[in-house]
Protein backbone atom coordinates (compact mmCIF):
# COMPACT_ATOMS: atom_id res chain seq x y z
CA UNK A 1 0.00 0.00 0.00
CA UNK A 2 2.93 2.37 -0.60
CA UNK A 3 2.88 2.53 -4.39
CA UNK A 4 2.83 6.12 -5.54
CA UNK A 5 0.08 5.28 -8.08
CA UNK A 6 -2.18 3.77 -5.44
CA UNK A 7 -5.59 5.43 -5.29
CA UNK A 8 -7.48 5.24 -1.99
CA UNK A 9 -11.26 5.25 -2.51
CA UNK A 10 -13.38 6.07 0.54
CA UNK A 11 -17.16 5.78 0.31
CA UNK A 12 -19.82 4.22 2.52
CA UNK A 13 -21.75 3.01 -0.57
CA UNK A 14 -20.36 -0.37 -1.62
CA UNK A 15 -21.72 -0.04 -5.16
CA UNK A 16 -19.90 3.28 -5.60
CA UNK A 17 -16.67 1.81 -4.22
CA UNK A 18 -16.83 -1.12 -6.60
CA UNK A 19 -17.68 1.09 -9.55
CA UNK A 20 -14.81 3.50 -8.89
CA UNK A 21 -12.40 0.64 -8.22
CA UNK A 22 -13.32 -0.99 -11.54
CA UNK A 23 -12.94 2.28 -13.45
CA UNK A 24 -9.57 3.08 -11.92
CA UNK A 25 -8.20 -0.44 -12.20
CA UNK A 26 -9.21 -0.58 -15.86
CA UNK A 27 -7.31 2.70 -16.37
CA UNK A 28 -4.16 1.13 -14.92
CA UNK A 29 -4.23 2.37 -11.32
CA UNK A 30 -3.80 0.29 -8.21
CA UNK A 31 -6.78 0.80 -5.91
CA UNK A 32 -7.55 0.28 -2.24
CA UNK A 33 -11.11 0.81 -1.02
CA UNK A 34 -12.43 1.73 2.44
CA UNK A 35 -16.00 1.74 3.70
CA UNK A 36 -15.42 4.70 6.01
CA UNK A 37 -13.01 7.51 6.83
CA UNK A 38 -12.07 5.95 10.23
CA UNK A 39 -11.20 2.70 8.45
CA UNK A 40 -8.90 4.62 6.11
CA UNK A 41 -7.26 6.44 9.02
CA UNK A 42 -6.46 3.10 10.65
CA UNK A 43 -4.13 2.45 7.71
CA UNK A 44 -2.96 6.05 7.25
CA UNK A 45 0.35 5.67 9.08
CA UNK A 46 1.43 3.02 6.54
CA UNK A 47 0.56 5.17 3.52
CA UNK A 48 3.44 7.19 2.10
CA UNK A 49 2.22 8.12 -1.38
CA UNK A 50 -0.85 8.07 -3.61
CA UNK A 51 -4.06 10.05 -3.68
CA UNK A 52 -7.47 9.91 -2.01
CA UNK A 53 -10.96 9.98 -3.50
CA UNK A 54 -13.61 10.49 -0.86
CA UNK A 55 -17.32 11.20 -0.71
CA UNK A 56 -18.06 14.37 1.22
CA UNK A 57 -21.20 13.00 2.94
CA UNK A 58 -20.54 9.87 4.99
CA UNK A 59 -21.83 8.66 8.36
CA UNK A 60 -19.46 8.70 11.31
CA UNK A 61 -16.89 11.01 9.76
CA UNK A 62 -17.55 13.26 6.79
CA UNK A 63 -15.15 14.00 3.97
CA UNK A 64 -14.56 17.44 5.47
CA UNK A 65 -13.57 15.93 8.81
CA UNK A 66 -11.32 13.47 7.00
CA UNK A 67 -9.57 16.32 5.21
CA UNK A 68 -8.97 17.99 8.55
CA UNK A 69 -7.42 14.80 9.95
CA UNK A 70 -5.25 14.32 6.87
CA UNK A 71 -3.95 17.86 7.27
CA UNK A 72 -3.34 17.38 11.01
CA UNK A 73 -1.43 14.16 10.31
CA UNK A 74 0.52 15.92 7.53
CA UNK A 75 -0.11 13.07 5.12
CA UNK A 76 1.33 13.81 1.66
CA UNK A 77 -1.89 12.75 -0.06
CA UNK A 78 -3.78 14.92 -2.56
CA UNK A 79 -7.52 14.57 -1.98
CA UNK A 80 -10.30 14.59 -4.57
CA UNK A 81 -13.76 15.09 -3.09
CA UNK A 82 -16.98 13.75 -4.62
CA UNK A 83 -20.06 15.80 -3.87
CA UNK A 84 -23.76 15.41 -4.53
CA UNK A 85 -25.89 17.89 -6.41
CA UNK A 86 -26.31 21.07 -4.42
CA UNK A 87 -23.25 20.47 -2.24
CA UNK A 88 -21.23 23.34 -3.67
CA UNK A 89 -20.80 25.02 -0.23
CA UNK A 90 -19.35 21.77 1.09
CA UNK A 91 -17.11 21.50 -1.96
CA UNK A 92 -15.79 25.01 -1.37
CA UNK A 93 -15.15 24.17 2.27
CA UNK A 94 -13.32 21.04 1.17
CA UNK A 95 -11.06 23.11 -1.10
CA UNK A 96 -10.31 25.43 1.83
CA UNK A 97 -9.37 22.36 3.87
CA UNK A 98 -6.85 21.28 1.23
CA UNK A 99 -8.75 19.23 -1.36
CA UNK A 100 -7.18 19.69 -4.79
CA UNK A 101 -10.39 19.06 -6.74
CA UNK A 102 -14.06 18.25 -6.35
CA UNK A 103 -16.41 16.44 -8.70
CA UNK A 104 -20.19 16.74 -8.65
CA UNK A 105 -22.28 13.61 -9.14
CA UNK A 106 -22.95 12.44 -11.71
CA UNK A 107 -19.55 13.06 -13.29
CA UNK A 108 -17.96 11.81 -16.49
CA UNK A 109 -15.52 8.96 -16.01
CA UNK A 110 -12.77 10.70 -17.96
CA UNK A 111 -13.11 13.75 -15.73
CA UNK A 112 -12.33 11.63 -12.69
CA UNK A 113 -9.40 9.91 -14.41
CA UNK A 114 -7.97 13.26 -15.50
CA UNK A 115 -8.23 14.55 -11.94
CA UNK A 116 -6.47 11.46 -10.55
CA UNK A 117 -3.68 11.68 -13.12
CA UNK A 118 -3.21 15.35 -12.33
CA UNK A 119 -3.04 14.63 -8.60
CA UNK A 120 -0.49 11.86 -8.99
CA UNK A 121 1.64 13.86 -11.45
CA UNK A 122 1.75 16.79 -9.02
CA UNK A 123 2.68 14.39 -6.23
CA UNK A 124 5.50 12.90 -8.31
CA UNK A 125 6.87 16.37 -9.06
CA UNK A 126 6.74 17.25 -5.37
CA UNK A 127 8.54 14.01 -4.55
CA UNK A 128 11.29 14.74 -7.09
CA UNK A 129 11.72 18.25 -5.70
CA UNK A 130 12.07 16.85 -2.18
CA UNK A 131 14.69 14.32 -3.36
CA UNK A 132 16.58 17.10 -5.14
CA UNK A 133 16.46 19.32 -2.06
CA UNK A 134 17.70 16.48 0.16
CA UNK A 135 20.62 15.80 -2.19
CA UNK A 136 21.56 19.49 -2.31
CA UNK A 137 21.43 19.70 1.48
CA UNK A 138 23.70 16.64 1.68
CA UNK A 139 26.25 18.39 -0.55
CA UNK A 140 25.96 21.60 1.46
CA UNK A 141 26.75 19.70 4.63
CA UNK A 142 30.09 18.64 3.12
CA UNK A 143 31.22 22.24 2.65
CA UNK A 144 33.74 23.77 5.02
CA UNK A 145 32.82 26.91 6.96
CA UNK A 146 34.81 29.10 4.56
CA UNK A 147 33.32 27.42 1.49
CA UNK A 148 29.87 28.10 2.91
CA UNK A 149 30.82 31.75 3.43
CA UNK A 150 31.94 32.02 -0.19
CA UNK A 151 28.75 30.34 -1.37
CA UNK A 152 26.61 32.83 0.54
CA UNK A 153 28.57 35.69 -0.99
CA UNK A 154 28.08 34.32 -4.50
CA UNK A 155 24.35 33.85 -3.94
CA UNK A 156 24.21 37.47 -2.74
CA UNK A 157 25.64 38.51 -6.12
CA UNK A 158 29.05 39.52 -4.82
CA UNK A 159 32.22 39.40 -6.90
CA UNK A 160 35.30 37.51 -5.72
CA UNK A 161 36.98 40.76 -4.59
CA UNK A 162 33.95 41.74 -2.52
CA UNK A 163 33.83 38.34 -0.82
CA UNK A 164 37.59 38.48 -0.20
CA UNK A 165 37.29 41.91 1.43
CA UNK A 166 34.34 40.74 3.50
CA UNK A 167 36.18 37.66 4.77
CA UNK A 168 39.59 39.32 5.12
CA UNK A 169 41.40 36.94 2.76
CA UNK A 170 42.90 37.26 -0.71
CA UNK A 171 40.91 37.06 -3.97
CA UNK A 172 43.16 34.17 -5.03
CA UNK A 173 42.12 32.21 -1.93
CA UNK A 174 38.48 32.95 -2.74
CA UNK A 175 39.03 31.46 -6.21
CA UNK A 176 40.33 28.27 -4.61
CA UNK A 177 37.37 28.06 -2.22
CA UNK A 178 35.01 28.78 -5.10
CA UNK A 179 36.50 25.98 -7.23
CA UNK A 180 36.28 23.57 -4.30
CA UNK A 181 32.65 24.34 -3.53
CA UNK A 182 31.71 24.07 -7.23
CA UNK A 183 33.23 20.59 -7.20
CA UNK A 184 31.58 19.54 -3.94
CA UNK A 185 28.19 20.90 -5.05
CA UNK A 186 28.62 19.24 -8.48
CA UNK A 187 27.68 22.53 -10.15
CA UNK A 188 28.68 22.97 -13.78
CA UNK A 189 28.14 26.73 -13.70
CA UNK A 190 27.60 29.61 -11.32
CA UNK A 191 23.93 29.80 -12.32
CA UNK A 192 23.46 26.13 -11.42
CA UNK A 193 25.18 26.72 -8.08
CA UNK A 194 22.90 29.67 -7.32
CA UNK A 195 19.82 27.65 -8.33
CA UNK A 196 20.79 24.83 -5.95
CA UNK A 197 21.48 27.28 -3.14
CA UNK A 198 18.08 28.90 -3.59
CA UNK A 199 16.34 25.49 -3.54
CA UNK A 200 18.09 24.73 -0.26
CA UNK A 201 17.19 28.13 1.18
CA UNK A 202 20.69 29.60 1.14
CA UNK A 203 19.99 33.27 0.53
CA UNK A 204 23.10 35.37 0.97
CA UNK A 205 21.39 38.70 1.45
CA UNK A 206 24.00 40.63 3.45
CA UNK A 207 26.32 42.93 1.58
CA UNK A 208 29.95 43.31 2.64
CA UNK A 209 29.21 46.59 4.37
CA UNK A 210 26.46 44.98 6.43
CA UNK A 211 28.39 41.94 7.59
CA UNK A 212 29.25 42.12 11.29
CA UNK A 213 32.49 40.19 10.70
CA UNK A 214 33.98 43.34 9.20
CA UNK A 215 33.68 45.18 12.49
CA UNK A 216 36.80 45.45 14.62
Amino acid sequence: MTDKALVHVIDDDEAVRQSLAFLLTTAGFDVQTYESAPRFLEEAAKIKEGCVITDVRMPGMTGIELLRRIRELKLPLPVIVITGHGDVPLAVEAMKMGAIDFLEKPFEEELLLTSVRSALNALEKDHKRELERAEIERRLAALSHRERDVLEGLVAGQANKQIAFQLGISPRTIEIYRANLMTKMQAASLSELVRMAIIAGVLGQQSASEDPREQG
